[in-house]
C-alpha cells in the first residue's frame, strides 16, 4: 500500500492506493460503500500489460481525512493526486457508479492526460427519483448506526443485483451475503452517499475528449437508461456496451465485468500502439 497527502475543501487527507503491474497507467475508482479491493479481478486480468493503480477515496479503506462533508471535486482531486504520486503522466480511467462519476470529473479536469475512460453505471445528474433513493439510504445508515441493525446491507442486494443472482441463490446463502456486507461496507458510506446526491456532470461532459465506453447494466434498478443516453450524448467520443447484470455487476459477475472492460482497454492499447488518435 502507498499513500499520498491531498488537500480537500475541509482539510487534508491521506489517500491510500495499491500499484500493480507494468505498462501504461490504469486508474481504478470504486463505487459508494466499496473500496479498492473491488477491483481485484480486473487487476489480475490486466496487470501484465498495465500499471494498475486502485485507490480508496475518502470514506473508504485506508484513506483518512477530516471526517466532514465531501464534494465531487474533492474525490476527483484525490484521483489526480494519486496519479501524480504514482508517476503517471497519462493514464486510462475506469470507474463504477459514483466512481464512474468521479472518473468523468477527473477526465474533464485534465483531458490532455486521459487516454481512455470507462464509466460503468455512471450518471449525468441526480434527478428527483435518484435523490429520493439516496435519502432513503441515509435514513437506513442512520438507523443502523443507532440500533446496530443491518437495514442498509439488506437493501444493497435488492438494489444492486439482477435476475441471475436471485435465480442462483437460496435464502440461507442470501442471509450469509447480507451478514458479510454488513461487515465490509465502507465506514464513510453516508458521506459518499451525500456526494451521490449532488452529482451534476452537465458542465463537465463537453470537456471530456478521451475515447469513452459507457457501460450499462441491463438490470440496473438505480441508474435509468436515460442517464446512459445522456452520457453518450454529452461525451463526443463515446460508445455503448451492456452487461447482463444489475447495478452491482462487479460483485454479481466479476469475471464478465472484467472481460467487458478488458476488451475495451486492449483495443485502446492496440490503437495507441498503432499511433492512431
Amino acid at each position: 500500500m502507498r499513500q499520498t497527502t491531498v488537500e480537500l475543501s475541509g482539510g487534508p487527507s491521506t489517500v491510500a492506493y495499491d500499484i500493480t503491474g507494468t505498462g501504461p497507467g490504469l486508474l481504478l475508482v470504486h463505487g459508494t460503500a466499496a473500496d479498492r479491493t473491488q477491483w481485484q479481478p480486473l487487476t489480475e486480468a490486466v496487470a501484465d500489460r498495465f500499471t494498475v493503480v486502485a485507490l480508496d477515496y475518502s470514506g473508504s479503506g485506508d484513506t483518512t481525512d477530516h471526517g466532514g462533508p465531501l464534494t465531487l471535486d474533492d474525490l476527483a482531486g484525490q484521483v489526480l493526486a494519486v496519479a501524480d504520486h504514482a508517476g503517471l503522466d497519462s493514464f486510462h480511467l475506469v470507474g463504477h457508479s459514483l466512481g464512474a462519476v468521479v472518473a468523468a470529473q477527473a477526465a474533464a479536469t485534465v483531458p490532455e492526460r486521459v487516454r481512455s475512460l470507462v464509466m460503468h453505471a455512471g450518471w449525468v445528474h441526480t434527478d428527483v427519483r435518484m435523490d429520493a433513493e439516496f435519502r432513503y439510504w441515509l435514513e437506513l445508515l442512520a438507523a443502523d448506526a443507532r440500533h446496530g441493525s443491518r437495514l442498509f446491507a439488506r437493501t444493497v442486494p435488492l438494489m444492486a443485483f439482477g435476475p441471475r443472482y436471485w435465480e442462483s441463490v437460496d435464502a440461507a446463502a442470501h442471509e450469509e451475503l447480507v451478514h458479510t456486507l454488513a461487515g465490509v461496507l465502507a465506514p464513510g458510506t453516508d458521506r459518499q452517499t451525500a456526494v451521490d446526491r449532488t452529482v451534476d456532470l452537465r458542465p463537465a461532459l463537453g470537456r471530456i475528449t478521451a475515447p469513452t465506453l459507457v457501460l450499462a447494466s441491463a438490470h440496473d434498478r438505480l441508474i435509468g437508461a436515460e442517464q446512459q443516453q445522456a452520457l453518450l450524448a454529452g461525451i463526443a467520443n463515446s460508445r455503448y456496451a451492456e452487461i447482463d447484470a444489475g447495478h452491482g455487476a462487479p460483485g454479481e459477475d466479476p469475471a464478465g465485468f472484467a472481460a467487458k472492460i478488458t476488451g475495451f482497454l486492449d483495443e485502446r492499447l492496440m490503437v495507441d500502439g498503432a499511433g492512431v488518435a
